[in-house]
């Protein structure tokens, strides 16, 4: 649906999302109703100042029909279930339950880079940025990374391009949005507690391309089997990245290979701090998605000897007699652990654990087998990994991460990781 001045919208969730699409409907002249689930002592006295020198109505301590009343349209965050009470009752009175994606579509002057997958999205949103940065494109960095999408509407003039990352909480309510270049990384479970399955997430994933049309692109992972295969509107030009020959951007040991529309460049990431496993393959998408920019060679090197990933992804934090200590603290769902270990070539004593999100913890074994030398267990995800993997590892359980580390330690040798 169009947004236009004199409308009424309901926004449900006042985040750091939610924050922003207030003040991009209150830009549209859209009158507005917040709805919160914190009590109001809880949220920033500047945001309660903002709220109220701009008449917006606010409920706080949960949500209520009165929240609904004369709305024309509904806007969740990011980060609210879609199945609250409140939203179904939104649906029953048959009021559009729109997105950040949903409201900014078509909206955007200047060409869209979108990415979403289930591991890799920041640094490789961060990179294209960089690499934008480098050719002197002035680029709108933001999405799920951090700096909400629609805060780009705030000054679009100042922007050559728009580089977002894309959760599938995002994609589900993404409307009619499309990218101009749409990056599907890899799919991995994650979120299974709210997807419900991981075809459903995946389905979400797969939205990013849902209204692409000829002329626009999609850059696909083709090492990930299911996002290698999957389809496109007809028309959209397709690029892969990965180790295979048929990849636009190949990687071969330290080197990215760019073959693209008659250009021929190499890539060499070995003094570059993108030379892990993992991040050769963020790396290669972030090269393809600017070459398809027109960035140069030169600006394209330049940025990926300066890029620093972002923290706590496989980031070296000491070595103590021997053992080096690693922070992948960012390896939220089995897709990056496996990548994470897949990567390691020391024995590896492992700290696991925390919120479950609904993943199948078996289909760790086979990496962690191979990898892992002891397991150390936390949070309520403990119960489930131990029995999911106990039969491959040794297990033991901590009482917090102090205990943890106690415990791995005790457990390390010179040259264990």
């Amino acid at each position: 649906m169009q947004v236009h001045s004199g409308m009424r919208a309901a926004v449900i969730g006042l985040g750091t999302a939610g924050l922003s699409t207030v003040r991009h409907l209150l830009r549209r002249g859209v009158t507005v109703a917040v709805s919160e689930q914190r009590p109001a002592e809880r949220i920033d006295p500047a945001t309660m100042e903002f709220l109220a020198r701009n008449q917006v109505t606010l409920e706080c301590g949960g949500h209520t029909e009165a929240i609904l009343h004369g709305a024309d349209f509904v806007v969740p965050g990011p980060g609210v279930p879609l199945d609250l009470p409140i939203l179904a009752r939104a649906r029953g009175l048959g009021l559009p339950l729109l997105g950040e994606l949903a409201l900014a579509a078509g909206e955007f002057p200047v060409p869209v880079i979108a990415l979403t997958g289930s591991n890799g999205k920041t640094t490789t949103t961060g990179l294209i940025g960089e690499l934008l940065v480098r050719a002197g494109r002035r680029p709108f960095v933001g999405g799920n990374i951090g700096t909400p999408l629609l805060d780009f509407f705030a000054d679009p003039t100042a922007y050559g391009a728009a580089v977002l990352e894309l959760s599938s909480f995002q994609l589900d309510l993404a409307g009619p949005f499309r990218p101009d270049i749409g990056l599907l990384l890899n799919v991995s479970p994650d979120h299974i507690d709210r997807h419900g399955s991981l075809a459903t997430y995946t389905a979400a994933k797969m939205r990013l391309f849902a209204h692409q049309r000829p002329g626009d692109t999609a850059v696909l992972g083709a090492d990930d089997l299911v996002v290698d295969a999957a389809r496109v509107p007809a028309g959209v030009a397709v690029h892969r990245f990965g180790t295979g020959e048929r990849c636009a951007a190949r990687i071969d040991g330290p080197l990215v290979h760019l073959r693209l529309d008659g250009r021929v460049e190499d890539f060499d990431l070995g003094e570059t701090r993108l030379h892990s496993s993992v991040n050769r393959q963020n790396a290669a998408a972030g090269i393809l998605a600017a070459a398809l920019c027109d960035c140069d060679h030169d600006a394209i090197a330049a940025g990926l000897r300066a890029f620093a990933p972002p923290p706590h992804r496989m980031a070296e934090v000491a070595t103590v007699d021997g053992v080096r200590f690693i922070d992948d603290s960012k390896a939220t769902n089995i897709g990056a652990l496996q990548a994470a270990l897949a990567g390691c070539e020391a024995p590896v004593v492992l700290i696991a654990g925390g919120r479950d999100k609904g993943g199948d913890y078996a289909l760790l074994r086979e990496v962690v087998a191979a990898r892992v030398k002891r397991l150390v267990l936390i949070g309520e995800a403990a119960p489930l990994m131990r029995a999911a993997l106990a039969p491959v590892v040794p297990c033991e359980s901590a009482g917090d991460m102090a205990d943890a580390v106690r415990r791995a330690v005790a457990a390390t040798v010179p040259g264990d990781l």
